[in-house]
């Protein structure tokens, strides 16, 4: 014989996993996107193209 399952707890379980996890992906969003290891290198890139830039209209 099967265990016997438990459809009501399953269902609790699955939408207060759901709760935590919507309820905290704002936060490690942010963390994420606005850690300063993507603002160093987007700043990087900027001089990076401003740099070529600058070399592209020295040799035109």
């Amino acid at each position: 014989m099967p265990h016997r399952t438990r459809p009501m707890a399953a269902l609790l379980l699955f939408t207060g996993l759901n709760v935590v996890l919507v309820s905290s992906i704002s936060p490690v969003y942010d963390y994420v996107c606005f850690h300063p290891y993507w603002e160093r290198r987007r700043e990087r890139r900027r001089m990076e193209r401003e740099a070529s830039m600058e070399r592209g209209s020295m040799s035109a």
